[in-house]
């Protein structure tokens, strides 16, 4: 086992040394230099890949691709013995007491959705009772609403404590006879927190309870130890611990995967099948593995699982520790005129290398957006995570997610460029106080502001400065009736039709960025009948600003969900 080594560690990863710059200060930096660097601080939702995972999945196409137990020749064997080696390499990974409790998905939603609807259709029935923590990620609820919508089950949620663990003494209420199946995350994606899962296991089987551990933000940062916890499921994703997208692990007692009925059906997963007598299916784990599986993804997992065990875990843990604490600590101090302005979503430092907050006065999408001008990598919004925004009564946060690759250096780079973010906005916000700033274009002076710029970053700092000079909506009319759906953040549109038919309409956000793009799209149909809203060609005008191909999925329903706001507004004007 090597020493681990931080720096000989992050050089294993092509795309972060690809985009290093020197971290110096901000001044001494280029705009060019600025444009390439990756800080890259969003390893909760997936993490980046070293090499010898890369080389490992281009090999397999180059050198081993067949598929997999179905085939005599000897490529297909050299892929099977490959692919069931990994299978291997899982099971001792987490000490699985066979390589048959080890069933290979797309990811941990899948894995979950695998067990609601095989075992939960299978055993539960009205009455029956699913307890999940508030704080679970979207994957580890909606499988188990459609499940309980066709079982006639009830959902049950436990809360949180103060500090954001599992709060004991509300599960041991809601934790009955009728309970059959409790769903928790090892680790919550948001808080970062480490739940203590092994008493909420022994307490669950105490009444008979099925238990269901989301380990998704946990493999990457601590040794997991399945017939220790004795939960009876365990599932994850290769992506989250350095391997590739599209690889998941499914870990069941094989008491209850040998009572399950299959989750999909189709080749692999039979022993037989007939239209003339009874269809019968394979034994484990292939019953649960129908078509062709994702072998390059499986045989690269096993490289992750080889390039992680070789280091030792203790030393990347209390790496991660110090990174997490550093981080924390900086964030805590950050001021904007002598003023605090972080507000963590729950108090404490966390177990893992996850941080969430919120800054006051700013939006979170306004921040994370100026952070990618500057090259830095956090997410944004409710992070698959909604009933627990709704529980902390949020609508949504900043998170910060490291890992062992990660600086002390690049923590200082972001810290900076927060404070400068953060102290320009309150400077444009003294200056936009003083003044009643209203913004009043038309479509081809928005297309001949935008021709000038070049690039994105260029184009999202005139988007910013838009949203800047929109006027605010006067907030009797931000209500249920102007609020527009489909947008991430907070929005409203109010239209006007004077005497002539000439509509005019006043919109808002809470995030800046909308507003930016408020303004663009009522560029557009300001000062319009309806008749010329109808005709106006607005994915051409968006074509032109080439605008849509650089903004988020959500962004781009956000601006699109605006346009539909307008053109229902003008509905009944026929």
């Amino acid at each position: 086992m090597k020493s681990f080594n931080p720096e000989l560690f992050r050089q294993k990863f092509p795309l972060i040394v690809n985009h290093e710059v020197s971290t110096g200060s901000l001044n001494g930096i280029s705009n060019n230099q600025l444009s390439s660097k990756i800080v890259y601080f969003d390893n909760g939702a997936t993490t980046q890949k070293p090499v010898s995972v890369i080389d490992s999945y281009q090999a397999f196409y180059r050198t081993s691709n067949a598929n997999v137990h179905r085939a005599s020749h000897r490529l297909s064997s050299k892929a099977t013995t490959v692919y069931e080696k990994a299978r291997d390499s899982v099971q001792a990974f987490i000490n699985a007491g066979s390589n048959q409790e080890i069933i290979w998905t797309k990811g941990t939603t899948e894995s979950i959705n695998l067990i609601a609807m095989s075992l939960g259709r299978q055993i539960l029935k009205a009455g029956d009772e699913i307890l999940i923590v508030v704080s679970e990620h979207h994957a580890n609820i909606v499988p188990w609403q459609l499940v309980a919508e066709q079982t006639g089950a009830i959902i049950k949620t436990v809360k949180l404590d103060g500090m954001g663990y599992v709060d004991v003494e509300d599960f041991d209420q809601l934790l009955n006879n009728n309970t059959k199946i409790v769903c928790c995350a090892h680790v919550s994606n948001v808080i970062g927190k480490l739940n203590p899962v092994s008493l909420l296991i022994k307490k669950a089987k105490s009444f008979g309870a099925i238990t269901v551990i989301d380990g998704a933000q946990a493999v990457a940062h601590f040794p997991i130890d399945v017939q220790a916890l004795d939960c009876d499921f365990y599932v994850f994703s290769a992506h989250k611990m350095y391997g590739p997208t599209g690889v998941g692990v499914l870990y069941g007692k094989k008491s209850l995967l040998e009572k399950m009925p299959p989750y999909q059906g189709g080749g692999e997963m039979i022993k037989q099948v007939s239209f003339t007598s009874a269809t019968t299916f394979n034994t484990l784990p292939f019953k649960f593995e129908a078509g062709t599986p994702n072998i390059a993804g499986v045989t690269a997992f096993s490289k992750t699982i080889e390039f992680i065990s070789s280091y030792d875990a203790k030393q990347i843990h209390d790496y991660e520790n110090n990174l997490t604490s550093y981080c924390y600590q900086a964030l805590k101090r950050l001021t904007v005129s002598s003023r605090s302005v972080t507000k963590f979503i729950v108090e404490g430092q966390p177990e893992i290398p996850v941080i969430s907050f919120t800054l006051k006065n700013n939006h979170n999408h306004d921040i994370a957006t100026a952070l990618d001008s500057y090259g830095i990598a956090i997410r944004s919004g409710h992070h698959c995570a909604m009933p627990l925004m709704e529980f902390l009564n949020i609508s949504g946060c900043l998170r910060v997610s490291l890992a062992a690759y990660n600086t002390f250096e690049e923590i200082d780079y972001f810290i900076e460029c927060l404070t400068k973010i953060l102290t320009q906005e309150n400077e444009e916000l003294m200056v936009s106080n003083s003044q009643d700033s209203d913004i009043e274009q038309a479509s081809n002076v928005i297309i001949t502001q935008f021709a000038k710029v070049k690039g994105w970053d260029s184009r999202h700092r005139q988007i910013m400065l838009l949203g800047k000079q929109l006027k605010r909506l006067d907030k009797k009319f931000r209500d249920e009736q102007s609020l527009i759906n489909g947008c991430e953040s907070l929005a409203w549109l109010v239209a006007h039709k004077n005497a002539q038919g000439v509509y005019h309409f006043e919109t808002d956000s809470d995030a800046k960025i909308i507003r930016g793009l408020m303004v663009i799209v009522l560029a557009a149909f300001n000062n319009k009948t309806a008749e010329q809203i109808r005709v106006f060609d607005i994915e051409g005008y968006f074509t032109t600003l080439g605008l849509m191909q650089h903004l988020s999925p959500s962004r781009g329903n956000g601006i699109l969900a605006i346009v539909d706001k307008i053109k229902m507004s003008v509905s009944s004007d026929e």
